[in-house]
C-alpha cells in the first residue's frame, strides 16, 4: 500500500463508530441534539478517541446518509464524550 493510501485511510473519520459510541436513540430526548451540539459531541468524541476531526459539513453530509436529520432528530448523547462535552460547554458545573 503506497503512503498517500494510507494517509487517507488513516484520516478518514470514522462516523460509523462515533454514532454507535456517543448517540443514543431516545424517543424520550424532546427536541433531540441540534446541530452545534452534535459538532461539539463530535468533536469531544474525535479528541477521546485521537481521531481526525472532520468539518461540520463532513459531518453533517455523514449523519445525512445514515438517515438522521442535523436538525431534527430525537437524538441524546450517550457515553464518555457525552461526560466530556457537557463538562467542557458548561465549566460551572464542575
Amino acid at each position: 500500500m503506497n503512503n498517500l493510501k494510507r494517509a487517507r485511510m488513516t484520516s478518514t473519520p470514522d462516523f460509523d463508530r462515533f454514532l454507535y459510541e456517543a448517540i443514543a436513540s431516545d424517543r424520550e430526548a424532546g427536541a433531540g441534539l441540534g446541530p452545534d451540539s452534535l459538532y461539539g459531541l463530535y468533536t469531544s468524541w474525535c479528541m477521546m478517541s485521537r481521531s481526525p476531526i472532520a468539518s461540520p459539513e463532513a459531518l453533517f453530509r455523514a449523519l445525512k446518509e445514515h438517515g438522521i436529520s442535523p436538525w431534527s432528530n430525537r437524538l441524546a448523547m450517550t457515553g464518555p464524550a457525552a461526560t466530556d462535552y457537557i463538562l467542557a460547554s458548561a465549566p460551572s458545573l464542575v
